[in-house]
């Protein structure tokens, strides 16, 4: 069993940047954020893979950036140049060597315009 704890959302105005982290309780294979805004479905932000394979959304290029700490067992998600559109619940995501999926509890950021 493998536990998520997320930190860093919060309110920011448009333009401006936010780091999520998520520290899992132990190591897994890969690690990844999701966000859900109200009325929509959840939807992958990013993720990586190893020693640092990443995906990123379309909407995000460019402006997020998501990277690991595999000592820490810790992904980072470096937001930037935040959009109202980024508004939403961010959940951590992660996989284990056994390929069991795990999710954090997530963590609201709202972008004001």
């Amino acid at each position: 069993q493998v536990r998520l704890v997320e930190s860093g959302g919060g309110l920011v105005q448009a333009g401006g940047s936010l780091r999520l982290s998520c520290a899992a309780s132990g190591s897994v294979f890969s690690m990844g954020w999701y966000r859900q805004a109200p009325g929509k479905q959840r939807e992958l932000v990013a993720t990586i893979i190893g020693a640092g394979t990443t995906n990123y959304a379309d909407s995000v290029k460019g402006r997020f950036t998501i990277s690991r700490d595999n000592a820490k067992n810790t992904s980072y998600l470096q937001m930037n140049s935040l959009k109202p559109e980024d508004t939403a619940v961010y959940y951590c995501n992660a996989v284990s060597w056994g390929s069991t999926a795990y999710w954090g509890q997530g963590t609201q950021v709202t972008v004001s315009s």
